[in-house]
């Protein structure tokens, strides 16, 4: 028997009336782009911090020979020579040390007395690399964590204990525990018991076994304490499943909502495959007109249950409510 879920009575409808609602302002972008530099800023502090260590502990150096002997800025010279984080433990420690001689031996010593200006400027030029790579991932960090925000504020407000799971620490913590503050960036789950006593828990970029890829957010009827690997396993155990695109940039707003799409086309023919038909959603940040309109009729026609723009609060606190107790 195909199983449909109740409809409730927070939907879409209460904060998206037309496709014009959806649609991101210029200012919206334009403050989205600002969040987004503000946070690169923000975690490009410890890289600036070390160059300034690593800075002051050559300062005094004389040739660019005594480097080697300076083992408490080993991890400076290595990264400052090319070698990144993953080839580290490959190489090991005999690797690394090859790899600074010759760096120290093509690049130091013919900058002369310059040498240091020039470890400094290579140390940055390659910590700037790592950088940008784990800046890939900002995005959706910035979108996950104001979703976050706003679902925990929801159970507070409502005194509804809640578990976190800690991507830190790689445990759930009790919202109750004195002296822990949630840590929002990293999150990975929300737990908590309904009004109704009934169990939900929230994953986020989670691979859902007979879909067969990765999900942005699932909503499931069980309990942060329960077994969730063998959870996730069963269809009959999802309550929401949806797409979460933090992305600003509005000349990438049509390939984040046909990524999103092609997710969700997959969820529903999975599930139908599964005899199971639970609710899913849309959340973006960058929704331009063509966009707006398509995401506008899927909500009418029933394809999809709920949407919202993440640069607007409203629709946000709408839709958070509208998980909170489906």
């Amino acid at each position: 028997m195909r199983v449909y879920l109740e409809k409730v009575m927070t939907d879409y409808i209460e904060h998206i009336s037309n496709p014009d609602d959806l649609i991101t302002s210029y200012s919206e972008t334009r403050a989205g782009f600002i969040s987004i530099a503000l946070e690169k800023n923000k975690r490009a502090t410890p890289y600036i911090e070390e160059a300034r260590v690593l800075n002051d502990r050559i300062k005094n150096l004389k040739s660019s020979d005594e480097l080697l002997g300076l083992t408490d800025i080993r991890r400076g010279l290595i990264a400052a020579s090319g070698v990144s984080e993953k080839a580290i433990k490959h190489l090991g420690e005999e690797g690394c040390v090859d790899s600074i001689r010759e760096f120290i031996k093509n690049f130091l010593k013919p900058s002369g007395d310059n040498f240091k200006e020039e470890l400094i400027f290579r140390f940055l030029l390659n910590r700037g690399d790592s950088f940008g790579g784990s800046m890939r991932n900002i995005v959706g960090a910035i979108a996950q964590k104001k979703l976050s925000l706003s679902i925990t504020s929801s159970l507070n407000l409502a005194y509804i204990e809640f578990y976190w799971l800690s991507n830190n620490v790689g445990r759930w913590i009790s919202s109750k525990k004195s002296g822990v503050e949630i840590e929002m960036d990293g999150l990975k789950g929300l737990s908590w018991k309904t009004q109704k006593n009934e169990y939900r828990t929230l994953l986020f970029n989670i691979k859902v076994p007979f879909i067969g890829n990765n999900i942005d957010i699932i909503l499931l009827k069980t309990f942060y304490n329960q077994n969730l690997q063998e959870a996730i396993k069963k269809p009959e155990n999802y309550i929401a499943l949806g797409e979460l695109k933090g992305g600003i940039d509005p000349a990438g707003a049509d390939e984040h909502w046909k990524t999103a799409k092609t997710a969700i086309d997959r969820i529903k023919t999975s599930f139908a495959k599964e005899d199971y038909n639970p609710y899913v959603f849309f959340i973006g940040a960058a929704i331009e007109s063509k966009m707006a309109t398509e995401i506008y009729e899927n909500l009418k026609s029933g394809y999809i249950n709920n949407a919202g723009n993440l640069t607007k609060p409203e629709h946000i606190i709408s839709v958070v409510k509208w998980l909170l107790y489906i």
